[in-house]
């Protein structure tokens, strides 16, 4: 499945999608000085930035996904929201990592350490990550893997966030991707 990953930030799900030998055939992020788009190079896949605001960085976007003929959309990490246009053109190939259970603690704001915070704010026992299909509400989509851990007494949200990010977040995207590979063949 040709793959297209968008993200904003250091790209360590990137990193294991590519380590995983899936086939990424490009990385999209809207932050020029993201390293994700170093890990890109460091691993010869096309990168690029895409700033533009509205319709107009939609349609770039899909532009560099038609280049590539891409097959699944992932959004990891991918700190900006997608507008009708791309929803409608990839509708059904485009999934997102959300570091909660979902539905719990998704939606507006509620993206990086903000998750974490509230969860160790409302005391709760356990915590994890959600893999979804994208659709126009944010973190509405139907869901296609979660996995949760223990959140422990000393957890901090910082704690809580990498312990998230390194015992969940990399396989789980990984198998939602194999998941979406051998059941869907989108």
């Amino acid at each position: 499945m040709r793959i297209a990953v968008l993200a904003s930030g250091s790209g360590s799900n990137l990193q294991a999608i590519i380590d995983a030998k899936l086939d990424v055939c490009a990385v999209i992020s809207n932050k020029v000085n993201a390293y994700a788009l170093t890990r890109a190079n460091n691993s010869n896949i096309p990168n690029y930035v895409v700033d533009k605001k509205g319709v107009a960085g939609e349609v770039e976007i899909i532009n560099i996904l038609k280049q590539y003929d891409i097959e699944l959309v992932v959004l990891a990490g991918y700190l900006k929201i997608l507008g009708e246009t791309i929803l409608t053109e990839y509708k059904g190939r485009i999934i997102n990592i959300h570091p909660s259970l979902l539905p719990k603690y998704g939606g507006k704001g509620c993206y990086g350490i903000h998750v974490h915070e509230q969860v160790i704010a409302n005391k709760e026992a356990k915590s994890g990550a959600t893999v979804h299909f994208v659709e126009a509400g944010i973190d509405t989509g139907k869901i296609i893997l979660q996995r949760m851990l223990d959140v422990s007494i000393d957890d901090t949200p910082s704690t809580l966030q990498q312990k998230i990010l390194n015992q969940i977040e990399h396989s789980l995207l990984v198998d939602s991707i194999k998941l979406l590979e051998s059941e869907y063949r989108l």
